[in-house]
């Protein structure tokens, strides 16, 4: 069974797609950000799946790549076009080559002109291909810098993109509408730029004169991404929570789970973690019961009593199922509360470990 996710970073208007093959484990990260790596990483995560390989369409100049970072926690390799000329990647493609994900591939096809090292990813069956900026919905990328030629692109778009089955679906690495996929079809038809009657002549002379500024961050993301995302010596890099074993949910919220969170509070770390529970009252002493120690701060009062909150001391928040207690980690970030997690599955998971409560039932 494929799994087939499409991810977004709207500072960039980047998407990042995950193929993955349900049997074996194993994914493939088309165009990752480096932003997101940590998002990225627990998605893989909660669907069971391992990236193999990160596969970027081409040097980005408006976004780092996170090709460096999921190599780094994850081992997976880094591949880039051979002619992309990039340090750091674990393997060179070229046209006609194939890269693996359980059972299933991607066929790599060589489409430069938006870059020199342009590439799209073909499904194995033919039904899905990511065509990078080579290739956008109703239109393409520009061709005025990184080796770009116009003539070059319409070439490679007619032969080897919308050459692809009519129904074929196309996943671009941006879009700046809100728009997520096109296909063959629709491209040949309405691309204003590529199709219909459109002939090379056209598209040159069209694309000789966007007169476009350059990409804002072309400065930084293009020596970043000639190093597949390495960062260099001034690059911050963000840092995990090291007062607990957390991880992070696709949802952006850091968890801790019940037998850490025990043993924590049983350890050496026992006085620095405030377990806030916010249940109401009634749920506090009931049948759950709640954790030795926690104190008992209902959501709907949370704002107004943040102040009897310590700041500088890790926080867990507490509730039934940990759907409240994940708003609630919400709120105390927002608040400047900066260590605080959730306990995955509230009390629910919690009894379920026969772990230690007060004034629960037995």
């Amino acid at each position: 069974m494929l799994v087939f996710r499409q991810l977004f970073d709207p500072q960039s208007s980047t998407y990042t797609y995950l193929l993955g093959d349900r049997e074996s484990g194993e994914a493939l990260l088309i165009d990752p950000v480096f932003e997101h790596v940590r998002r990225d990483a627990a998605l893989l995560r909660e669907l069971g799946l391992r990236p193999v390989a990160t596969l970027d369409t081409h040097v980005h100049a408006d976004h780092v790549t996170g090709a460096w970072l999921f190599k780094a926690d994850s081992g997976s390799r880094i591949m880039v076009s051979e002619a992309s000329m990039a340090e750091n990647a674990d393997r060179l493609l070229k046209h006609g080559d194939r890269v693996a994900f359980g059972t299933r591939y991607v066929e790599v096809r060589a489409t430069p002109g938006h870059t020199s090292g342009c590439l799209t990813y073909v499904l194995d069956d033919q039904s899905v291909a990511f065509t990078g900026d080579s290739l956008l919905i109703r239109g393409c990328g520009r061709t005025d810098f990184q080796q770009g030629s116009p003539s070059r692109l319409y070439r490679s778009v007619q032969a080897q993109i919308l050459s692809l089955p009519p129904a074929c679906l196309l996943y671009p690495a941006h879009d700046y509408r809100g728009l997520t996929v096109t296909s063959v079809a629709e491209e040949k038809r309405f691309n204003p730029r590529l199709g219909g009657d459109v002939d090379e002549a056209d598209f040159t002379g069209y694309m000789n004169n966007l007169g476009l500024p350059h990409p804002k961050l072309m400065d930084i993301a293009v020596p970043a991404n000639l190093r597949c995302g390495q960062p260099d010596r001034t690059t911050p890099q963000a840092q995990a929570p090291s007062w607990a074993p957390l991880t992070c949910t696709f949802s952006g919220v850091w968890e801790i789970q019940p037998p850490a969170l025990e043993e924590c509070l049983t350890g050496a770390a026992a006085s620095g973690i405030q377990v806030i529970d916010v249940r109401e009252a009634a749920e506090f002493t009931g049948g759950l019961g709640h954790i030795r120690g926690a104190r008992l701060l209902p959501l709907a009062q949370l704002a107004a009593r943040i102040t009897e909150i310590d700041a500088d001391c890790p926080v867990v928040a507490v509730c039934r199922s940990g759907v409240r207690s994940a708003q609630a980690t919400v709120l105390l970030q927002k608040s400047g509360v900066t260590q605080v997690a959730n306990l995955a599955g509230g009390m629910l998971r919690w009894r379920a470990e026969a772990l230690p409560v007060e004034q629960g039932a037995n």
